[in-house]
């Protein structure tokens, strides 16, 4: 989720359905933390190739989830988590009409029980990126040949960035980072079919 990501689809034409929809929602609601047009436009590239199982951790008021769905294949499913109650009932209601998608409340954990994705946003938790949130398992999680999407990080940013170099140099993971805006950009990684000495068996 990022800051000020609601302001964002201001004035933004040609937006898909579904993200209209959530934006609204998010509008209305005052909730000022939702995933911004460009790393959405990167959500809706990713899930159109994903075909099986496409999960996302932190649901908010389901702009990145309506980004998913707006391109997403009709045979793929879509399972969001979210821990607020409030929020995760009202975006159910959101996508009642798109029997595609789940939306559930609880930890972030809780996404590990529809795994193996095919596509995974870790928006909400599994991003190792606040005090005391363990990384989610790559190999856990993910399908082989899965993609995992972490986003919210600054671009040319001084110091150490832990959460960044985590996912980055992860062994079961080829990943990149992708600059979205000068101030915005995700790491994309996809999972290592097997992992061994030489990489990629």
């Amino acid at each position: 989720m990022s800051m000020g990501g609601t302001a964002a689809y201001a004035g933004v034409e040609g937006l898909p359905e579904p993200v209209e929809r959530a934006v609204r929602l998010a509008t209305g609601r005052g909730f000022a933390h939702s995933c911004r047009p460009e790393q959405g436009r990167l959500l809706a590239a990713l899930a159109g190739g994903a075909a099986g199982v496409i999960g996302e951790t932190g649901t908010g008021c389901g702009v990145g989830l309506a980004w998913l769905a707006s391109a997403a294949p009709p045979g793929a499913r879509l399972v969001s988590v979210e821990r607020d109650p409030d929020l995760a009932a009202a975006v159910g209601r959101l996508f009642g009409a798109d029997d595609r998608v789940t939306v559930e409340c609880g930890d972030w954990r809780e996404i590990a029980g529809h795994a193996p994705f095919d596509l995974l946003v870790l928006d909400g938790g599994g991003s190792g990126k606040a005090p005391g949130d363990e990384p989610a398992d790559p190999e856990a999680l993910l399908a082989p040949e899965g993609t995992v999407v972490v986003d919210d990080f600054t671009p040319g940013r001084p110091g150490p960035d832990p959460a960044r170099e985590h996912w980055l140099g992860h062994p079961a993971l080829r990943a990149v980072e992708l600059r979205l805006a000068a101030d915005l950009s995700s790491v994309v990684g996809v999972r290592r079919s097997r992992v061994g000495q030489g990489g990629d068996q």
